[in-house]
């Protein structure tokens, strides 16, 4: 789901890219990005396939088959265009007719993507009461919210 959805319930055309990318991700890695669980450090998919492409590892992202099947290059080229369309700001992402041309053609050059959503770090590994570890991300918005009950006594 586009950041800018889950958080103002902003939809635009831009969102279905945000889409469209994050399903590239799955089909490359073989992995699905809702309960990712392919390195202890990440939360999701989109930060770990940052990770390895900030790294210049991002072949490592491949699921086997697909290594077999495309040359790195090609590979490299789908992860930076996947990467491109989950960029946090819906103004970065290009438009599904720019993503489409940017498959078709190979003699595109690619602009470096941006950082992308989600990008969540986990600043701790569980621990043994089986909590799960929290983000420490300066872009989530967090608030510690007081309750406070009171129990009137019952009217007459």
């Amino acid at each position: 789901m586009a950041p800018e959805y889950a958080s103002e319930g902003i939809y635009s055309i831009k969102s279905d890219v945000f889409s469209f990318g994050v399903l590239l991700l799955e089909i490359l890695s073989g992995k699905k990005n809702s309960g990712f669980h392919q390195h202890e450090d990440f939360l999701n998919l989109l930060g770990y396939s940052w990770h390895l492409w900030e790294g210049g590892r991002c072949l490592e992202l491949l699921e086997a088959s697909i290594v077999e099947e495309i040359h790195a290059a090609e590979a490299s080229r789908y992860i930076n265009i996947a990467l491109m369309c989950v960029q946090e700001r819906a103004d970065d992402r290009p438009t599904m007719s720019t993503v489409v041309s940017m498959l078709n053609s190979e003699n595109v050059n690619l602009p470096e993507p941006k950082h992308p959503a989600y990008f969540n770090l986990r600043v701790s590994k569980e621990d043994e009461s089986g909590s799960v570890p929290y983000s420490n991300n300066a872009d989530t918005i967090c608030s510690n919210n007081d309750l406070t009950i009171t129990e009137e006594p019952d009217g007459r």
